[in-house]
């Protein structure tokens, strides 16, 4: 027995030695065919958009969406909880276990709840329990398990139907595909009253055309007041009946109501597919018909998951990295994709539109954007798109100044053609300054100072009281935001003398130079802060600057002091110098928040006073180098990419705010930072990856690399920009469109003898 059963094993070792033997031939032979077979051809990498997910930030503060869309398009085909809340803004909260529909639009990342327009659900005889918290609409569990995001595409198994869903988009139309089991009452239900948080329809309009076409519009109220949605769609099997709703009264085939709905019955089979495509337009019926048959016009699912999968790997290309560490990858690529997610695309195919002055506007040759969340994204957002997508920034200043022409003003926060108002500041300036020195094509600079001059000098919004005084006094019949909107409207200020003194605008360039020291007007010399003030001059008495309060705009005083980014020297000056003002930096992040403080729900990411999660934070880790201590910015910045993102869905500190918090992960990644958003000019920070390589649209690229990186060595030790050894912190933005290589070498220690400190107010060319 023992021999045989050595001899067995022997055989067995020996037959195991064929097969390895047998698969390493296989494996060179496959080598061997690949290389022959790729000739000239370079062999592909894996392709960027597997590295995307969309889940983070669907979780925590986020208010992110995982669904379906492309690059700044009209359509974010998503998925609804169906229950109203903070947690659910964008629709979606990934704790929970329910999907009650999947609608056609959603805002990303911010605090606001509107959109979620058009109402699309599938069931079947299987489960039709209802419940109050989702206002008895049709609903089905799921599982994260058979759940899957990716750009341009989402799927989820919705359990107690056996029905799959998947979801996929174009520019301007949403396309979903259904896969149900056999049942003799499939349905899908399109919901045209569904409403959640501060959404609300006031008038909507469903039209049968025949048993595969139906056609509407859902018109509604909410943040934005005056909001417009025409939408065909079509389906790829006839529905065999259909009962339409006006509230809970069946009527024909055609109603006009604030609440219609309309359900599609169907017979199916086992695994059968009913793909359906939703065009949509703001405009009119005939745009919407038009997004169809211009973009979807055909039922191949797979063939529009394909192109919205092509179409994100172009431009997430714009960014190669080289990193080992792939949590990095994948984050820094999601932030990459939740950046291209707003503003999004007003016009339709026709070029028309519904116009912030209420009435249909056309715009010719050029697309139409809006959600336009301004006081977040002239940051950082606006900054990137100059550096990635030019062209697109042409479109978005014309839409700007379109917004000016159709009601005298910039807009503040603009929504589906509609000023919500929302935030301060008049921040559509440095993003039209900032294009116009960026010498970013095709809008008439003329105009756009006419815009920026006109906003600057209106009499509301407390323009009128700021001009006066010189400052906006603290409104004891409102929540004002006085010491903030101060400071926000002084930088806009600058911003305009700068354009003003391009233009030869002389008197101008000196109105508004004056104009944007105003901060001044606020600064209190007793307690080193900004502070809100009287109309008669006098400085509030009762303050505490780690109080949030009506005086500063969902901040508190430690946020908004470091709030003069054109001016930071006249800042270290005004405290006393650099030391003083680099203490001061120093308690900002080391002054920590005690247990019985009330902290706001936008205050989050906390580094001691430094809240990473909202945006009047965001340059203040960078000020350390306008005091000669740049290694400290180098260390709180790595800091703050470590900390405050991860690969999770609760993987955000804050509001994604329309792409303003990715927007800064991405450029402090890459080792620089507008901290002057319209000054062209990205002082450096501590960069994360081995190598990235930005692919220019002028098909010129510009390489970072850095030699030595690891978690330990975060202190920069020298920087050449194209073989030249630089002794400054900052590089302009000319040099990167012009392209060429940017090396740092780093360690673990910090070199204080390199690094002139970068000024704030100068202008580069």
């Amino acid at each position: 027995m023992v021999n045989l059963y050595r001899s067995k094993k022997t055989k067995y070792r020996i037959k195991r030695i064929e097969i390895m033997i047998s698969s390493i031939r296989y494996i060179f032979v496959l080598l061997f065919i690949l290389l022959i077979s790729c000739g000239n051809h370079e062999v592909k990498e894996d392709k960027l958009t597997t590295y995307v997910n969309p889940f983070i930030g669907t979780d925590g503060p986020g208010n992110t969406y995982p669904g379906a869309t492309v690059p700044f398009g009209m359509v974010q085909l998503s998925p609804d909880i169906g229950i109203p809340g903070w947690d659910r803004i964008a629709g979606y909260y990934y704790q929970d276990s329910i999907i009650s529909g999947f609608s056609h639009t959603h805002l990303t990342g911010t605090g606001a709840g509107d959109l979620y327009d058009i109402l699309v659900m599938p069931t079947n005889s299987r489960y039709s329990e209802r419940i109050k918290e989702n206002n008895f609409k049709p609903f089905s569990h799921f599982s994260h398990e058979n759940e899957e995001a990716a750009p341009g595409y989402y799927s989820v198994d919705l359990l107690d139907f056996g029905i799959k869903a998947e979801l996929t988009a174009t520019a301007r139309t949403g396309i979903h595909r259904y896969t149900f089991p056999k049942d003799s009452l499939s349905q899908i239900h399109v919901d045209l009253g569904y409403a959640l948080n501060w959404d609300s329809p006031t008038d909507t309009y469903i039209n049968i055309i025949n048993s595969t076409t139906i056609e509407g519009y859902r018109k509604s109220t909410g943040w934005a007041k005056d909001q417009r949605i025409y939408f065909t769609m079509e389906l790829s099997k006839p529905f065999d009946s259909y009962t339409l709703f006006r509230n809970d009264t069946v009527v024909q085939n055609s109603e006009k109501a604030k609440n219609t709905k309309v359900v599609l019955n169907f017979k199916t089979d086992e695994n059968e597919q009913i793909v359906l495509k939703t065009g949509l337009s703001t405009a009119n019926l005939s745009g919407s018909k038009k997004s169809i048959v211009k973009e979807v016009p055909d039922f191949n699912f797979d063939t529009y998951r394909k192109k919205a999968t092509t179409i994100w790997e172009q431009e997430l290309q714009k960014i190669e990295i080289e990193t080992n560490d792939q949590n990095k990858k994948a984050l820094f690529y999601t932030m990459l994709y939740q950046s291209m997610l707003a503003p999004t695309l007003l016009s339709d195919h026709n070029g028309n539109y519904k116009g912030a002055n209420d009435t249909i506007m056309q715009a010719t040759n050029f697309d139409r954007y809006d959600t336009f969340s301004l006081w977040d994204t002239y940051r950082a957002a606006h900054p990137l798109y100059t550096v990635l997508h030019p062209e697109r920034v042409s479109d978005m200043v014309n839409s700007l100044l379109a917004h000016y022409k159709e009601t005298g003003l910039l807009p503040v926060w603009s929504m589906q053609g509609n000023e919500t108002n929302m935030m301060i500041g008049y921040h559509a300036v440095p993003v039209v300054v900032d294009a116009y020195f960026k010498k970013i094509k095709n809008f008439d600079a003329a105009l756009a100072y006419e815009a920026c001059k006109g906003s600057a000098m209106d009499s509301t919004r407390q323009i009128d009281v700021y001009k006066k005084l010189g400052y906006i006094p603290i409104d004891q019949g409102h929540d004002n935001w006085s010491v903030s909107k101060t400071l926000e409207y002084a930088y806009d200020d600058w911003c305009i003398a700068r354009f003003a003194k391009d233009l030869n605008k002389i008197d101008d360039y000196n109105y508004f130079l004056k104009r944007s020291e105003n901060w001044r007007n606020v600064y209190d010399s007793v307690s080193t802060f900004m502070r809100p003030k009287l109309p008669n001059g006098q400085f509030l008495q009762e303050f505490k600057p780690k109080d949030y309060s009506e005086h500063f705009c969902e901040s508190n005083a430690w946020h908004y002091f470091w709030s003069v980014p054109q001016n930071i020297e006249g800042l270290i000056d005004q405290v006393g110098g650099k030391e003083p003002f680099e203490k001061k930096l120093d308690s900002m992040f080391t002054l920590n928040p005690l247990p019985d403080d009330k902290l706001p729900i936008f205050s989050t990411g906390m580094i001691g006073q430094y809240a990473h999660g909202n945006e009047p934070s965001h340059h203040v880790g960078y000020l350390y180098n306008y005091v000669g201590k740049p290694w400290k910015s180098q260390e709180r910045i790595r800091e703050i990419l470590e900390t405050q993102y991860r690969n999770e869905p609760n993987g955000l500190c804050g509001n994604e705010d329309c792409g303003q918090m990715s927007s800064w992960y991405i450029f402090s990644s890459l080792g620089f930072y507008p901290m002057n958003p319209a000054q062209g000019v990205y002082t450096f920070g501590s960069p994360l990856f081995q190598k990235v390589s930005i692919n220019l649209e002028n098909e010129r690229k510009f390489i970072v690399e850095t030699l030595h990186n690891s978690d330990e060595n975060v202190y920069i030790q020298s920087v050449t920009l194209n073989g030249q050894t630089i002794e400054r912190n900052y590089i302009m933005h000319s040099e990167i469109m012009n392209g060429g290589t940017l090396v740092f070498t780093m360690g673990p220690n910090p070199n204080e003898a390199i690094m002139k400190s970068a000024k704030s107010n100068d202008v580069y060319k």
